[in-house]
């Protein structure tokens, strides 16, 4: 990487606030002017859906300055309180947002029903009409503009200010709609519109508020991309197969957690190894995936869990044990500690003798060490399989004398 590139990088944060906090800028001033202008004119000129669609403009205003503090709060870098990043906060507003439109969708309602019922309702005059068309391309425009910014930085806070602003639109035209059957010798239609308009926000408000509070749950990922992230992580070389997948939604992006399952007779840092190619293939293969941490397995899980009805001594008891009912025929102070293999309810062991002095003059006139060993632990149900490697002959494979 060079060093433009370097500097690139560095500033994509940055570059990324100020997108966000420009294309917020012209919609909260389109909107409070849009608001102001609705209101006065709705007023005048008898159309309560004016007026609610303003109220509903003013709403927007409210979001464009939350977004301008959320989205600076959720763009910080992950601290020693959030190890995982802010974006979180995004997703925070997100539902305060949408609870707020489910709210003001009810206040609209009810102011609606009440002017139908209570008051006499006047004629909207052709101002209405100019005004709502006037915001029915402000808002449009605004709603492409917020939409290409919120898709390019991937900001989910944006994308669904974006579809705030649209639903201004719809509801102007909703007000153009009430208007022209009001004129036409059916004042309620005006009424009929602002109920409308509340049932236009409701439903952002609600899918809006839902969709990030599944977020909030830590709702997983689609199904059809674990199935696509499991088939990349079982293509990985020395993956036998993967026991689990867990995904957790952070902002745009996904948490994952993999367990792989490996060959039981694997180093440790072969395994780890393995793990790591499995996690560059996984984030290259998914854009989405933003962080993976993968466990390896030594078996199916799923038999892990069945089996297991104790958990298996550690390795100091183990080794105590060993030494203990072994230590007459075997010279543990010349021995490489025991590998041992923890598998399904057995520990296996394996010994690494450095030469035949390590086996005591007793043990060397018997004509099967391996078959004295596994009767001096018989009354030990947890052990498996035992094998006697000596030094000189790993190339010939196990001693079994």
């Amino acid at each position: 990487m060079n060093a433009s590139e370097d500097t690139a990088l560095d500033h994509a944060p940055e570059s990324e606030l100020q997108s966000a906090r420009r294309v917020t800028l012209v919609g909260l001033v389109l909107d409070a002017l849009l608001g102001v202008v609705k209101v006065i004119i709705g007023f005048f000129y008898n159309s309560y859906a004016l007026i609610a669609d303003g109220v509903h403009s003013f709403s927007d205003v409210a979001s464009d300055i939350m977004v301008l503090v959320l989205f600076r709060i959720s763009r910080e870098e992950p601290d020693e309180d959030h190890p995982y990043g802010h974006e979180r906060f995004e997703t925070l507003g997100a539902v305060i947002l949408g609870s707020a439109l489910i709210a003001l969708a009810g206040v609209l309602a009810w102011e609606a029903v009440q002017r139908v019922m209570h008051v006499d309702l006047g004629v909207p005059g052709w101002p209405v009409l100019v005004v709502a068309a006037a915001a029915v391309l402000g808002k449009e425009w605004i709603y492409h503009y917020t939409l290409r910014v919120g898709k390019a930085i991937r900001s989910d806070l944006l994308v669904a200010n974006a579809w705030h602003s649209r639903t201004d639109a719809f509801s102007s035209i909703v007000v153009m709609l009430g208007a022209s059957g009001a004129m036409l010798g059916y004042p309620w239609l005006d009424a009929v519109a602002a109920c409308g308009i509340a049932v236009i926000v409701a439903r952002v408000g609600w899918h809006l508020a839902w969709d990030n509070v599944k977020e909030l749950v830590d709702t997983a990922m689609p199904v059809d991309k674990q199935r696509h992230l499991r088939e990349v992580a079982e293509a990985t070389e020395g993956v036998r197969s993967v026991n689990a997948i867990k995904s957790r939604r952070m902002g745009s992006d996904f948490l994952l957690d993999i367990h792989l399952q490996v060959d039981p007779e694997v180093s440790v840092s072969e395994g780890h190894e393995i793990g790591v190619r499995a996690e560059h293939r996984l984030l290259e293969a998914v854009p989405d995936v933003r962080e993976v941490t993968f466990h390896i397995d030594a078996e199916d899980e799923a038999v892990q869990q069945n089996v297991h009805a104790a958990i298996l001594p550690s390795r100091s008891a183990v080794a105590n044990q060993l030494e203990e009912r072994w230590g007459d025929l075997i010279n543990f102070h010349n021995t490489c500690p025991p590998r041992l293999h923890y598998l399904s309810d057995e520990v296996s062991v394996e010994l690494y003798l450095e030469s035949r002095t390590a086996v005591n003059e007793a043990s060397r006139n018997q004509q099967c060490l391996t078959c004295q060993l596994k009767s001096r632990t018989s009354d030990l149900p947890w052990i498996g399989d035992i094998r006697i490697w000596y030094a000189d002959e790993f190339r010939t494979g196990p001693n079994q004398n």
